[in-house]
């Protein structure tokens, strides 16, 4: 339980994230690999390219992502325009890159699938569509508009070995001289990185769907939680409302009875009793319906938290004066205030009801203990019942189920106690534990 309530927001949470943000990884992924490549075809295969464009597209490339993860780490907002202006950036990056190594004819060039992939999986129809024609037109670009890709120059003599025996004793030479093997070897390349990328992307929008089923299912419960307690809220003020005239006929009589036996001590105590409790009723009616109508602001009142508990556990001793209690408070003082509304108490009333209860005829204390900081604070309430079985653990804190039996002294309970007390705690930002 908080004795402030704080909010707290984060702008991309991890399975959640927002579709840009996910973009800007695959291309941290796409940089690395254009490098290797790049290099990779220049110090091994020793094929004579056009660096400096090359090397500057993929400079810029780097650069714009490095600045869209700085725009998106201060907040900035992205919508599915400028998703789909990433993802067109990433297609002029791989045509340019193609342009000055083969076009159509580089092996890569199968790599103009990956961005209408991701717009189909990211963002609305229109805009997979609109991805769709943009890398078809540039694919097509290339097929007439390229700088050939020169033959490499480096020893492929063992990998034109390896390419012979997979292909059944084809001769080298002309395995060689066709550049075969230098297709196949951008092909196989291609696919790893198309089967990487793709494993990669999937699987986070795996683990994002299914957080957001969890988010989805949280809040179903939340709204079905709440719409239980509304239903509860509503019985509540119409009994109250009607439990006022029977108090107040109850008050009349006891008040009676006081002057008829005045003389009768020990039946005088018992009707004293009676009466704190039959007055005990009507404020808790009178509370209800005071406060049906405040907003949860104007019920608040600050106390310091130690004064607070103090005075909770003294008004339940009121209600239960026969149930022993140990007491024991520790933190930091002066302690903090709290802001506390009348459905917190309520709530904490019903939690040392329930213990009570547990306790059953045990002449054991329940034991009562809080702790605190600045920021939080931590209540213990010990009981010594039997406790709870498998069944009961996996409902607890569900409306209208109790383990609670009726007996002579005490009716069964009603199973709401639990459940209105987590509701409660949860909506103040603190939950309970079983």
């Amino acid at each position: 339980m908080s004795p402030d309530a704080q909010n707290q927001s984060r702008a991309f949470m991890p399975g959640t994230a927002h579709p840009l943000l996910r973009l800007v990884a695959l291309r941290r992924i796409e940089v690395l690999t254009q490098a290797v490549v790049l290099l990779l075809a220049v110090a091994w295969l020793k094929i004579p390219l056009d660096l400096v464009p090359m090397v500057v597209v993929i400079a810029l490339l780097a650069a714009i992502n490095l600045f869209t993860r700085w725009r998106l780490d201060r907040g900035a907002s992205a919508g599915d325009g400028q998703v789909f202006a990433h993802l067109a950036i990433d297609v002029g990056a791989l045509g340019l890159l193609l342009y000055f190594a083969g076009g159509s004819t580089n092996p890569f060039v199968s790599l103009f699938l990956l961005p209408p992939t991701l717009a189909a999986a990211m963002l609305p129809a229109r805009h997979a569509w609109a991805m769709a024609a943009l890398t078809l037109a540039a694919y097509t670009f290339l097929v007439f508009w390229k700088l050939p890709l020169p033959p490499p120059q480096g020893d492929l003599a063992q990998f034109d070995a390896l390419l012979a025996r997979a292909t059944g004793g084809a001769t080298e030479h002309a395995i060689h001289s066709s550049g075969f093997a230098l297709h196949v070897l951008g092909m196989w390349l291609n696919f790893v990185i198309s089967v990487g990328v793709i494993a990669f992307f999937l699987t986070r929008m795996a683990a994002a769907l299914k957080e957001r089923e969890r988010e989805l299912a949280a809040i179903r419960e939340a709204v079905l939680r709440d719409e239980q307690i509304l239903s509860l809220g509503t019985l509540a003020a119409g009994a109250a409302h009607q439990l006022g005239t029977p108090l107040a006929t109850m008050a009349v009589v006891i008040r009676e009875l006081e002057l008829n036996h005045a003389d009768d001590g020990e039946l005088h105590q018992d009707l004293r009793l009676l009466r704190e409790q039959v007055d005990r009723c009507k404020q808790s009616i009178s509370q209800i319906l005071a406060s049906a109508g405040q907003s949860r602001d104007e019920s608040m009142r600050s106390m310091a938290l130690d004064a607070y508990l103090q005075q909770l556990l003294d008004e339940w001793q009121l209600i239960r004066p026969h149930v022993p209690l140990s007491v024991a408070m520790r933190g930091e003082q002066p302690a903090p205030l709290i802001a506390a509304d009348r459905t917190l108490e309520q709530a904490m009333l019903n939690l040392l009801d329930n213990a009570a209860d547990a306790n059953g005829a045990s002449r054991e204390a329940l034991r009562f203990s809080a702790s605190w900081d600045a920021e939080d604070c931590r209540i213990e309430i010990l009981d010594t019942g039997p406790g709870l079985n498998a069944e009961a653990r996996q409902r607890q804190g569900e409306p209208f189920f109790t383990t609670k039996a009726g007996s002579s002294e005490r009716a069964g309970g009603l199973g709401i106690g639990l459940f209105l007390s987590n509701a409660t705690l949860e909506r103040l930002g603190g939950k309970v534990e079983l």
